[in-house]
């Protein structure tokens, strides 16, 4: 099943959806449209993807048991480790 919708795009949308039919990439302005649409969707998609990904390791991070270390406490460990390896 198909809808119509009638859309306004700036003239330099409308005329790189143009200049692509023409080039021959889409068979015409419709198929161009929908394959924008389904971009459009797939970048949506994979962008909440992402910050689910990001709000489950953050949500990691809160619920992790192990004690919290101040600056100084995390500079003198990458320091100790730096030194080890230069060793």
């Amino acid at each position: 099943m198909a809808e119509k919708l009638s859309i306004t795009l700036p003239t330099e949308m409308a005329d790189a959806i143009k200049a692509r039919v023409e080039a021959g990439l889409y068979g015409s302005t419709s198929e161009a449209m929908r394959a924008a649409v389904r971009a459009l969707l797939r970048d949506e998609e994979e962008h909440e993807e992402r910050l689910a990904a990001i709000r489950a390791r953050v949500r990691q991070s809160l619920e992790d048991p192990r004690p919290s270390l101040t600056g100084r406490e995390v500079r003198k460990h990458l320091n100790s480790l730096y030194a080890k390896h230069q060793s």
